[in-house]
């Protein structure tokens, strides 16, 4: 209809991954991908492959970071590893959105 008013609406959301509140990173990262990752610290499989809105995903390196960190599994059953204290967070997740 002529006159209508389209506005955006934006969503931002971030949320600290706390062992201390029972989360793991390995965990969150194997939903937020998709994807089937073993959690090395307590041999617990995280299977997220049926989930089917997953549009797309990437791992971001910094140049200097070791190429072993490019498999999803690796790179965060080594952050969950770096550290040991029970109430640690080790991860943050940023949720973003917008739609018109």
């Amino acid at each position: 209809m002529k006159g209508d008013v389209h506005i955006a609406i934006y969503h931002f959301n971030v949320k600290i991954v706390s062992r201390g509140k029972g989360a793991s990173v390995v965990a969150k990262a194997a939903y937020i991908s998709g994807e089937k990752i073993k959690n090395e610290c307590d041999g617990i499989i995280h299977d997220y492959r049926h989930k089917r809105e997953i549009v797309h995903k990437e791992i971001l390196l910094p140049d200097n970071a070791p190429s072993k960190f490019k498999n999803r599994s690796t790179l965060w059953n080594s952050v969950e590893r770096s550290e040991t204290r029970k109430k640690q967070s080790n991860g943050k997740t940023y949720r973003r959105g917008i739609t018109s």
